[in-house]
């Protein structure tokens, strides 16, 4: 009996908790009519709630892409105006040309003699004598032209670099066995040649280039660097060797000797080029301006002491871009 009463308690519980429920229900659906209204009212619920949420989002995607290329337009206008903006002043430098008949002249008089004499020497120098030893004819010049570089260090209150050469000159006479090796310049001392003329001393102290100039023999010029030349001429020791054909037969030839690790660098220029006449002369320019401006600037263990020796780019310098 008991047992009973407990049943129909529970049972009493149950039906008293699923009541509310069936009586919402079935007040929601007093009628037939009802059932449509009803369902067309949760299947547009689901729609309007969705539709503010995709018309928050559609603004933002393309916003953002929107934004993105915007950036990415000013960031290429600002990388467009930093290149025009901030060319180096070497790249801008013009000369007058008042002598450009003479200096092509000239130009064609050195170009055939390259192609014909010295390139053709320089070959079968190269041919005989390994680079190794050809190096160290090159490294024994540069240390003579010391003298050259502890002048105009100098002359341009470069303190340091004069006793770099100074320090160079004495260790590489000594260990590097009269300057055939450059020990100075090596890893473990770091004492590297001082890129410095008589020319780019004038150019120092305010002195313009004034205008091209095309000397046979000698390659681009201007007034400046040719009486930086003749400054340079009694720097060197060869200078002074005697008679005169003397200084002449070693000048020529060191003149083969650094052709001969050059072979290729003018021919580079003069093929890269519409007019090698202009694109040279703008080369020379530009790059003796730039070595003006960088005061103090060291030469690299690995390039010439003296750019573009024997050729009609004489002093243009290995990195210097053809400019038409």
């Amino acid at each position: 009996m008991r047992r009973l009463l407990c049943v129909l308690a529970l049972s009493a519980c149950v039906l008293a908790g699923f009541a509310p429920g069936a009586h919402a229900s079935s007040a929601a659906v007093p009628t037939g009519e009802a059932t449509p209204a009803a369902a067309s009212d949760a299947l547009s619920a689901p729609p309007a709630t969705s539709e503010p949420a995709v018309q928050e989002k559609e603004p933002e995607k393309p916003a953002a892409p929107e934004d993105k290329a915007e950036g990415d337009s000013e960031a290429g206008e600002d990388d467009f105006d930093y290149d025009m903006e901030d060319v180096p002043a070497a790249e801008q430098v013009t000369i007058a040309d008042p002598w450009e008949p003479f200096n092509r002249a000239m130009f064609t008089f050195n170009d055939r003699l390259y192609f014909w004499v010295l390139k053709p020497v320089a070959e079968g120098y190269s041919a005989v004598v390994p680079e190794p030893a050809r190096v160290s004819v090159g490294n024994f010049f540069s240390n003579l032209r010391a003298p050259i570089r502890f002048l105009n260090c100098v002359l341009q209150a470069n303190l340091i670099g004069a006793s770099t050469e100074l320090f160079r000159f004495m260790l590489n006479s000594t260990i590097g066995v009269a300057g055939l090796f450059d020990p100075a310049g090596g890893e473990e001392i770091g004492l590297l040649r001082q890129d410095e003329d008589f020319g780019q001393t004038l150019g120092a102290y305010g002195l313009g280039q004034g205008f091209y100039i095309v000397w046979p023999f000698f390659g681009p010029s201007s007034p400046r660097d040719t009486v930086g030349m003749v400054g340079d001429f009694f720097s060197y020791p060869i200078s002074y060797l005697d008679p005169w054909y003397v200084w002449t037969a070693v000048r020529g030839y060191q003149a083969i000797n650094d052709t001969s690790l050059q072979i290729g660098d003018y021919e580079a220029i003069k093929d890269a080029a519409l007019d090698p006449y202009i694109s040279i002369r703008n080369a020379y320019i530009q790059y003796r301006q730039k070595k003006v401006e960088e005061r103090g600037a060291t030469i690299p263990k690995s390039e010439p002491d003296v750019p573009g020796a024997g050729t009609p780019a004489r002093g243009v310098g290995p990195e210097a871009a053809p400019q038409q």
